[in-house]
């Protein structure tokens, strides 16, 4: 008779306990599991227009601002239950990601993809009622992360760029639904913010998983700790050139009468070593949202950088 050690033992009733969950619990609750809601802080850069676009204080800015933000969430649910469907079979082999309500079996396929496509055509048609070319905007990501969805993903390199170009994305469509122009360097610092996050995502389930990595993503055995390594110490300096331009740039003094800004880089450092720290020392970064709520430094730091900035361009600070 073959013995089995207490930790296959919990190993191999663990799948048993996530199918009689998936079972119990509604299916409206596993959908909305599935569009993942706690995800909803990615979204907050549709802000940004609102706040360097000096709209702050408008209130008919605000509200095409919240309502851009609510699209975003609801497209943003849309692409995880179409990446959810899509990586159904190497989420079970997950030791995390397996219990999402589509790998355990809580949600079916069919109707996963069902909601998808009536979450997207409400909230595709609420982006051009809020604006035409917003809802260009929001087509775009919603065809560009469906896109990554499928091939890209399997692409090296490719794979983060995507993940980035669709924050970027974001930020614009935050800014072209309240009719203000967007900086190119804060473009800049977007796309290279989010290569950070998404590099570090890589790394950290490149760590996580170890040897079984590649079963779950394949693309994983393009990349080592050693390479991501190289590419987040590019993209960290990158990022901070970039922000430090952005706020001694003549045209920014100029368009907000003030070379304050440059008082705020110490707190974008302080975020991105506090966040270093976390995905070296304390193995972090899996999930960049669950990490900045969880983390109250860095949600401080990310707090007080928007005050900071808010005074300096609306208040006292100028």
């Amino acid at each position: 008779m073959a013995r089995h050690s207490i930790p296959d033992i919990i190993e191999q009733a663990e799948p048993r306990r996530g199918r009689t969950i998936a079972r119990t619990r509604p299916l409206p609750y596993s959908l909305v599991r599935s569009l993942r809601p706690e995800q909803w802080t990615k979204n907050l850069i549709i802000f940004g227009g609102l706040l360097f676009g000096q709209r702050l204080l408008d209130v008919p800015s605000i509200l095409k601002a919240g309502g851009a933000f609510v699209v975003f969430c609801a497209l943003s649910g849309v692409v995880y239950l179409l990446n959810d469907v899509a990586d159904r079979d190497a989420d079970r082999r997950h030791p995390l990601k397996r219990h999402r309500p589509i790998a355990s079996g809580a949600v079916s396929p069919a109707a996963a993809l069902a909601t998808a496509l009536a979450i997207g055509v409400v909230a595709l048609i609420a982006a051009f009622l809020l604006r035409v070319q917003f809802g260009y905007f929001a087509v775009a990501y919603v065809g560009l992360l469906a896109f990554y969805s499928g091939p890209l993903k399997h692409v090296v390199i490719i794979d983060v760029l995507t993940i980035a170009i669709g924050f970027v994305l974001r930020a614009a469509a935050g800014a072209v639904v309240i009719d203000v122009p967007i900086s190119n360097w804060l473009l800049f610092v977007t796309i290279l913010g989010a290569l950070f996050l998404a590099l570090s995502k890589r790394r950290h389930e490149l760590v996580l998983l170890a040897d079984e990595a590649t079963s779950h993503r394949p693309i994983l055995q393009e990349y080592s700790p050693y390479l991501l390594d190289q590419m987040i110490s590019v993209v960290t300096a990158s990022t901070l050139v970039a922000y430090a331009f952005y706020t001694i740039n003549p045209e920014t003094v100029e368009r907000f009468h003030t070379n304050h800004l440059s008082l705020t880089l110490p707190f974008l450092l302080y975020g991105i070593f506090r966040y270093l720290y976390l995905v070296h020392q304390k193995e972090g970064g899996g999930s960049p949202a669950e990490t900045l709520l969880n983390d109250r430094p860095l949600l401080a730091c990310v707090a007080l950088w928007a005050l900071a900035v808010a005074l300096i361009i609306y208040g006292p600070l100028r």
